[in-house]
């Protein structure tokens, strides 16, 4: 009896140790979740990153969390262009879409004052810091930064006035959704 419950034992023992999943142990990362997801609202990004010097590990977080926000930026404009010209008939959609997407090139590479940082985390284990970084923008604030850019620097990006007035009205269509 005493020799099949221990075997029982050993047995569950060594079945519980096996039952390690395959991958390693899970890590939840700071900033993660739907607090630091993008949304109907707002873009939001995070970066991270490690090195021997704090400073380092620090902009290249803050670089990656900033190319991930420009990424989605990017990625957004192509949507708004392209459902724009679906529902309108204008023939060089190609060329309009391609400034719009120049000019918000232009304005992502610049420092946007409406992006804020909404975390920061840092972390070291005697050998190298790894740095969290998150930022947020609202999306009604870049659009009417983009509408203003458009009218103001549209020499810049070789705009007509047909085509400033295209991208106002993609662009406050996208404001008068998000008032929705």
């Amino acid at each position: 009896m005493k020799r099949t419950t221990l075997f029982i034992l050993s047995a569950l023992l060594v079945f519980a140790w096996s039952c390690k999943s395959p991958y390693g142990s899970k890590l939840k990362d700071p900033f993660s979740g739907n607090r630091y997801e993008s949304n109907n609202r707002f873009f939001r990004a995070v970066g991270k990153a490690q090195s021997r010097d704090e400073q380092i590990a620090m902009k290249k977080a803050d670089v990656q969390a900033r190319a991930s926000l420009a990424g989605q930026v990017e990625t957004q404009i192509k949507e708004i262009a392209d459902d724009f010209f679906v529902q309108t008939d204008y023939e060089d959609k190609n060329e309009i879409t391609g400034k719009f997407q120049s000019l918000t090139r232009a304005v992502v590479n610049t420092k946007i004052g409406e992006i804020r940082k909404i975390g920061e985390e840092k972390y070291f284990n005697e050998q190298e810091y790894t740095v969290f970084i998150a930022y947020e923008i609202k999306k009604k604030d870049l659009y009417e930064y983009l509408k203003e850019h458009a009218q103001n620097n549209g020499q810049k990006q070789n705009l007509t006035a047909q085509e400033k007035k295209m991208i106002n009205e993609m662009l406050q269509q996208q404001i008068d959704q998000l008032d929705d």
